[in-house]
């Protein structure tokens, strides 16, 4: 059985069983490497090699890998961006509004729904642990927690602009155009105007 290790996957540390059958694993070989603890099962359909470092994106990488077509949004963004102060245990993601829901209760995913011009704007390539990855923007994050504020919060939002705007995360343009596209100009722009004054 020849070794086969991250560079195999590109670089990754987490695949699923079809990234490694177009590598060139096979699932017999692949069970054979869960058995030699080469490779570890994370959830069900998800591996890891064992070897591979941790980072503190641990959960991320393992959430994109499972869910390729998510964008990390809202909690998990403002944490990776370094705005506010929330944090979640939970690893947020949108997907396409028809989407199937990405059923997999070993991995702490919470689930919103983007549609549209939603999808695209303000949505930045990444990697996690050599995982491709796609998150929101500063910009983008923080009209987001405005949209979805019944389920993040009034106060978390309100946090978020004005981080963002103090920090120098996002600039008021940038954060007015994201709010334009996403059809928020409503509820983030009477509160940047007071934050303006």
């Amino acid at each position: 059985m020849r070794v086969v290790n991250q560079m195999d996957l590109g670089g990754r540390a987490f695949f699923r069983q079809r990234d490694a059958a177009v590598a060139g694993i096979h699932s017999r070989q692949l069970r054979r490497l869960v058995d030699d603890g080469a490779v570890e099962r994370v959830a069900r359909g998800l591996y890891r090699f064992a070897d591979a470092d941790v980072t503190e994106h641990y959960t991320h990488a393992a959430v994109c890998a499972r869910v390729p077509a998510g964008i990390i949004c809202l909690l998990t963004a403002l944490r990776i961006h370094e705005i506010g102060t929330q944090s979640s245990r939970q690893v947020w993601i949108a997907i396409p509004h028809k989407a199937r829901t990405p059923c997999n209760p070993e991995l702490p995913v919470q689930v919103i729904r983007f549609s549209g011009a939603s999808l695209q704007y303000g949505v930045e390539d990444t990697v996690f642990e050599g995982v491709p990855a796609r998150i929101t923007s500063p910009a983008r994050t923080v009209v987001d927690c405005f949209r979805f504020r019944r389920l993040v919060g009034k106060d978390v939002a309100l946090e978020a602009l004005r981080d963002a705007y103090y920090e120098r995360k996002a600039s008021v343009g940038q954060i007015w155009r994201a709010a334009e596209v996403c059809r928020a100009k409503s509820l983030v722009g009477p509160v940047l105007e007071a934050l303006l004054r």
